[in-house]
């Protein structure tokens, strides 16, 4: 058997990513020494961010063996440092460039590759929270990269319907946000104490809005989901001045009530001339043992608004899918693992990928074209 060498060491440590910046640790200056002794013992020293690190415990598994696959080694021990300030500074530098004077949300840049989809409704109850986490999860089992904005400030419900409750990391001034399911997430859930309620006004909510954009390290994501709160209140606004270039994905339920406030959620567009990408109707009927469906909730509620929406913008909107309405929706929301992953056969979960499949498929965003509108008088 070959002897071991430190290179040889180190050359194995460049297969380990941090666990939330996803990067090799080699390149992020994180391993601050390797010693080896002469019966093959290697020692290696680990430099975090700050020293509650929560994935400390997920790092030394996977720095133990990718050491203990290298020829040789009898044995590892995994210490563990926190970087200086200095070193902070210097990682956010290699990550995101000099730190700017004002914020700077990298899905609002010229050269920006990720499509943004904002998924609102008119009104509270349509399910809007349940199909963001079941599009990220369908997406991110693609192979996406796949982040989410939990942008209902008062109603914050998507790290539950995740299946986490982690505290995001902070590395100077930058937010690493916690994964569940292959999906980065943020939410004001993850700053708060218990089930606190946030009572904030306008401002404030453009402000948490834009750190969650510009001040957490997102990496390079494919996809961008928003969950807005219903409504075309504060948050919509600021979402338009934030990220111009965001899609919106209207979500409605069938019912003749929620489609026509539904609609009244997608006419925003109009105003912030962003691109309406679709519609998807949920709890569309109820499959019922015999095969037949119930319509509980009426008919045709997707449709009137897709057409209402084409109409109003002058190009098609289309009704992206129509979701069954299933228990197990609601139940892997509750237990924090969405139906396309606990269920993939169910019809929810295909009508629910199939949406996804719609969005993955989209190589060349349309986003932040011009729909060719002028207001009133000019």
């Amino acid at each position: 058997m070959p002897d071991p060498n430190p290179d040889a060491i180190r050359a194995a440590l460049a297969t380990v990513n941090d666990p939330e910046i996803r990067r090799p640790i080699t390149d992020l200056g994180m391993v601050a020494d390797v010693q080896l002794d002469p019966d093959g013992a290697a020692r290696v020293e680990v430099l975090l961010t700050v020293a509650a690190c929560p994935l400390k415990d997920k790092l030394r598994e996977d720095v133990t063996a990718a050491v203990l696959s290298v020829a040789g080694v009898t044995g590892v021990t995994v210490s563990f440092g926190v970087m200086t300030p200095q070193q902070r500074q210097e990682l956010q530098s290699s990550l995101r460039g000099p730190q700017a004077a004002e914020p700077v949300i990298p899905f609002a840049q010229p050269g920006s590759r990720t499509r943004v989809y904002a998924v609102a409704s008119g009104k509270g109850g349509v399910g809007k929270s349940s199909v963001t986490v079941n599009l990220a999860a369908a997406l991110a089992a693609r192979g996406l990269s796949v982040g989410v904005v939990d942008a209902d400030i008062y109603g914050h419900s998507v790290p539950r319907m995740l299946g986490t409750d982690a505290r995001p990391t902070q590395v100077e001034e930058m937010i690493m946000p916690p994964q569940a399911h292959g999906v980065k997430v943020i939410s004001i859930g993850m700053f708060t104490k218990g089930n606190a309620a946030v009572v904030w006004r306008g401002p404030m909510l453009h402000r948490a809005l834009q750190q969650f954009l510009a001040d957490v390290y997102w990496g390079d994501l494919d996809v961008l989901l928003l969950d807005l709160p219903p409504g075309t209140g504060d948050v919509a606004i600021s979402l338009a001045q934030l990220l111009p270039s965001a899609e919106i994905l209207v979500v409605t339920t069938p019912q003749a009530a929620a489609a026509e406030v539904a609609e009244r959620a997608g006419a925003i567009a109009l105003q912030t001339h962003q691109r309406l990408v679709g519609v998807v109707e949920n709890m569309s009927w109820l499959e019922l043992p015999t095969g037949d469906r119930m319509e509980v909730f009426g008919s045709g509620g997707g449709a009137v608004v897709a057409g209402s929406l084409s109409r109003l913008v002058g190009a098609e909107v289309p009704l992206l899918g129509q979701i069954p309405l299933d228990t197990r929706v609601r139940e892997g929301g509750d237990a924090g693992t969405p139906i396309v992953l606990a269920e993939p056969s169910s019809p929810a979960a295909q009508a629910l990928a199939a949406v996804a499949d719609r969005l993955a498929v989209r190589r060349e965003s349309l986003a932040g074209r011009s729909l060719g509108l002028s207001p009133a008088g000019r």
